[in-house]
């Protein structure tokens, strides 16, 4: 049912860029967050955006419901539904603007890498079910969003780029690549438990961290792998190094970030750094 309160909570949702740096950046593009202020949030209610359940955190002396918009979404309204503990449920409309993404091209060496024999995609096929098990992960513990930067180093490639592998179109660039030399220290962005760490075909060695409800962070191509599944880390934390591994065209940290099961851009979610940071994309926005 709707109620005249959702415009309360549009008017709240507005206003949030002006909280704090804490926060992640609101971008109401694909690709980018959603963000929801909710004064009168009691345990037992239930938030959801594009039919998946969001993480909600507490603010100030507010709560925060942080929604992924994926790369896919097309330009225009959508909901956050808001259903309390008393069955009442409430709706917050908010409009996603189109963005227009780069392409890049890269040439790859390892020619497997690009177009697999029989034996790399049993593997493939096998990692993929380890990797849709990790980030469909959903966990009680109330995540730290004030994330820092995983390692130092400069950022290589910005989410969202087209990518053609030896002028063969793939994937649109789910992360950011922070290039950096090898054994550069990687870092647990903030506190979490590692869900998954190993070693995989296009990623390199790799590692999830689960942040609570559904904030995921992923670090791929490193060189050493510092934790194991089940560990408990800290912020700041060693948990690898960079490197090279996988399908990789030099020594990197390919960084990653799911919010409700889907993929983010993490500049949104890490604190300015100007002097290392390359300019986003320009942003097109359509009516």
């Amino acid at each position: 049912m709707r109620s005249p309160f959702n415009i309360l909570f549009l008017t709240l949702f507005l206003a949030l860029p002006s909280l704090s740096q804490a926060l992640p950046e609101k971008a109401l593009v694909p690709g980018g967050i959603a963000l929801l202020a909710m004064p009168d949030y009691k345990e037992g209610t239930v938030v959801t955006f594009d039919n998946k359940q969001v993480a909600v955190f507490p603010y100030k002396n507010t709560w925060i419901a942080m929604a992924g918009i994926s790369l896919s979404t097309k330009p225009g309204d959508y909901e956050f539904s808001i259903k309390h503990h008393t069955g009442i449920t409430l709706n917050s409309k908010v409009t996603v603007l189109a963005k227009k993404y780069a392409e890049q091209h890269l040439t790859i060496k390892n020619k497997r890498k690009v177009n697999p024999n029989a034996e790399d995609m049993k593997r493939i096929d096998k990692e993929r079910i380890r990797k849709k098990k990790a980030k469909n992960l959903r966990s009680d513990t109330t995540p730290n969003v004030n994330f820092i930067w995983p390692t130092e180093g400069r950022i290589s490639s910005i989410f969202g780029l087209r990518r053609f592998f030896n002028e063969q179109e793939r994937r649109p660039h789910n992360g950011l690549d922070i290039a950096a030399a090898t054994g550069t220290p990687v870092k647990a962005t903030a506190d979490g438990t590692i869900i998954d760490a190993g070693n995989f075909f296009f990623s390199g060695n790799m590692v999830y961290i689960d942040h609570g409800q559904g904030i995921i962070s992923l670090y791929a191509h490193m060189d050493s792998i510092n934790v194991k599944p089940g560990d408990t880390v800290k912020q700041g934390q060693r948990i690898g190094a960079v490197g090279t591994t996988g399908r990789s065209t030099g020594p990197h940290l390919h960084f990653a970030v799911f919010a409700n099961k889907t993929l983010i851009d993490p500049i949104y979610m890490l604190p300015k750094r100007a002097e290392k940071v390359a300019k986003k994309p320009q942003t097109v926005t359509t009516r």
